[in-house]
């Protein structure tokens, strides 16, 4: 077996063991927030309760890309899976007494440990399988969480209801060990703390993070990919409406089994997500070209317009279209937005995606705050609406700048520019707002 191919192998276990631990992540948004009422007996608990998952997720990507700078990604990979599985068995062996204190600590850890996972990965993936096998990666990964996915939530029901919480705290825990199991099957230590190098000194231990803080300090100021993470920020908000409204449009659709319509158009979503996947993997291996920037604006636009017109009260035959054609465009926009901060120097790669959590993290905890109270007052379709159109916004705006830097592009090389100036910002990527700051579709 060749180099390469081995590469790819370990990947495909990885993303197994991440598959997994995702089954059970889902699993458990339906159990843990069910046992937190059952607990309480309080709604609002369950409101305060993902509030702090997600304020401890958006903690995490602030502090992420300092900590993969300082450890091996693949340490840090396995003891978030570990941290995740300890907080639940804790959470099984508590006594009555402390169960809602032992629900929000698993609500911190696993809020904390689960965003630290994702930006490790996410930031190593060019360093596992290469950096031209990225979009074939980030596809293959997103598939597998779709899947995950809809197993987690077809199957949260039966086992609540069969086997009980603890049973399903059980499934979760295992999952993350077998995650983290395949982690530690992975042969290196991955990122700027896996060398062998005397990188523990303290004087070259300062040094290296100033000269990570000032190219990340360079990368924010770049305004395309600044407006790139912003953009996503606000998808994120765009995401918590539908993800608030579908319940309560759920019901006004049909009253009697309102589970029905959310389990057909998350199934039907995933569905999208991973035939797009399929695609871009076809389209990758033929042309060798990934979908850059552009296509993450436009795929914005579409999903967005997909979730609004969800709400629409259209007919079943075409809320399945729609749904199919939000879940394509939002496995668009995942893969292409990964897939440009992956092209990011390896210095700034971590940091750049420990800023893109916190930010997707805020824009998604504000936007289920806002989008609760909104839908007290206000249809879903207003809500939602609303919350999506200014996703769509920004993406104009996005996609009106991403022509621009293109067309500039293309009359400097129509004119012959070929000055040492025009060269050295064309090939500076995006950390210095060059060739791929948000305008290219990579490997071109």
């Amino acid at each position: 077996m060749g180099e390469q191919a081995l590469r790819e192998q370990r990947y495909r276990i990885l993303v197994t063991g991440y598959a997994i631990s995702s089954y059970g992540t889902f699993l458990n948004m339906v159990a843990l927030n069910l046992f937190v009422y059952a607990v309480t007996g309080r709604a609002l608990a369950v409101g305060v309760f993902m509030a702090v998952r997600l304020a401890a997720g958006f903690v995490a990507g602030l502090v992420a890309g300092t900590a993969l700078a300082r450890w091996s990604a693949k340490g840090v990979m396995l003891w978030a899976n570990v941290a995740q599985a300890a907080a639940l068995l804790l959470l099984i062996l508590a006594p009555d007494g402390l169960h809602t204190v032992s629900l929000f600590a698993v609500s911190v850890v696993v809020g904390f440990s689960g965003t630290v996972f994702m930006v490790a990965l996410r930031s190593s993936i060019p360093d596992i399988v290469g950096d031209e096998r990225k979009t074939w990666a980030n596809s293959f990964m997103v598939s597998g969480r779709s899947l995950a996915m809809v197993a987690g939530f077809a199957s949260s029901g039966v086992v609540v209801s069969l086997l009980g919480y603890t049973a399903a705290f059980l499934v979760d825990m295992a999952s993350f060990l077998v995650c983290a199991l395949t982690v530690a099957l992975l042969p290196i230590a991955l990122g700027p703390g896996g060398g062998t190098a005397a990188a523990g000194a303290k004087d070259a231990d300062t040094e290296g993070r100033r000269r990570i803080l000032s190219r990340f300090v360079a990368l924010g100021a770049t305004p395309a990919l600044a407006l790139m993470v912003l953009l996503r920020g606000v998808d994120a908000l765009g995401s918590s409406s539908h993800n608030a409204a579908l319940p309560v449009y759920s019901t006004e659709v049909d009253a009697d089994n309102p589970a029905v319509f959310v389990s057909v158009f998350w199934c039907v979503w995933a569905l999208g997500n991973i035939l797009v996947q399929q695609v871009l993997q076809r389209h990758t291996g033929r042309t060798g070209r990934t979908v850059g920037a552009l296509g993450f604006g436009l795929g914005t636009i579409a999903m967005s317009g997909a979730f609004i017109l969800a709400f629409a009260g259209l007919p079943w035959a075409a809320t399945i279209i729609i749904a199919l054609l939000a879940g394509a465009a939002d496995g668009l926009t995942e893969v292409s937005y990964t897939s440009h901060l992956q092209s990011l120097p390896a210095a700034v790669r971590t940091h750049a995606f420990g800023t893109s959590a916190t930010v997707e993290n805020l824009g998604f905890g504000v936007g289920m705050i806002v989008v609760a109270a909104a839908l007290d007052s206000f249809t879903a379709l207003s809500v939602v609406g609303v919350a999506h159109g200014v996703a769509i916004a920004v993406a104009l705006v996005f996609v009106v700048r991403v022509l621009r830097q293109r067309g500039a592009r293309e009359v400097v090389s129509a004119s012959g520019g070929n000055s040492e100036s025009q060269r050295g910002a064309d090939d500076a990527g995006p950390a210095r707002g060059g060739r791929r700051d948000g305008a290219e579709v990579s490997g071109s």
